[in-house]
């Protein structure tokens, strides 16, 4: 049976409901291999991120699932997006996700633009109505770009794996994890990849290569 790799979901820590082990209780009986908590940061709360490293460490000890110390910069000023995500690294995080221009909330034009452009962004969440420009950036930098999962985010998805396809940009399906009920299984991946037009190959290589690429990257699994 295969198993989900998700690489975008909440604590309580930020605006999600679950503490980090109930929500790694919670993906490992939905059959997760491995998850990364990449609550959301600005400068005002980045240097928090270390708090849930203990939590993160006991759980990966004690139970079949692989928890990533992660973070999404979120909503912060173009200009200041690098240099968090910069400081979000140097605290511990290795995955960094960007919040992006998601087609759902006002978030600042540019804002996938400053997130491809840096080195330091792994993941650029929800790109909305990405440009041809901006995906090109994301592959040159090894930027994955997100289908998402989550209601109003996922508006998006069609646009963003039609721009991946045409540039090559490699692409991962994630929740955006904030409350149980947004966790899903393998199968549901599998069709919200397809739902946005993806092939079989293209849709087992979002959920299952690219993931696992990744985080074999970050000397994880």
């Amino acid at each position: 049976m295969n198993k989900r790799i998700d690489l975008h979901m909440h604590s309580l820590f930020s605006d999600g409901e679950l503490l980090p082990s109930e929500l790694a209780r919670r993906a490992l009986k939905l059959n997760h291999e491995a998850i990364a908590i990449t609550d959301h940061v600005d400068w005002s709360n980045v240097d928090t991120i270390p708090a849930i490293q203990d939590a993160i460490d006991d759980i990966n000890a004690n139970w079949d699932i692989t928890v990533v110390l992660g973070a999404e910069v979120t909503h912060a000023p173009c200009e200041s997006i690098d240099g968090i995500a910069a400081r979000a690294k140097e605290l511990g995080a290795k995955i960094v996700v960007v919040h992006g221009e998601t087609l759902n909330e006002p978030v600042t034009p540019g804002t996938n633009r400053a997130a491809v452009e840096s080195e330091h962004v792994d993941i650029l969440g929800h790109p909305g109505l990405i440009t041809v420009e901006e995906a090109e950036l994301a592959k040159e930098n090894d930027i994955y770009l997100e289908i998402s999962a989550r209601k109003g985010h996922c508006l998006g998805n069609g646009h963003v794996a039609n721009v991946a396809r045409e540039v090559g940009n490699k692409l991962l399906v994630d929740t955006d994890t904030h409350a149980p009920s947004d966790l899903i299984t393998f199968e549901k991946s599998y069709e919200i990849a397809l739902g946005a037009g993806l092939s079989p190959d293209e849709a087992m290589k979002a959920i299952v290569d690219n993931p696992r690429e990744l985080l074999k990257s970050k000397g994880i699994l």
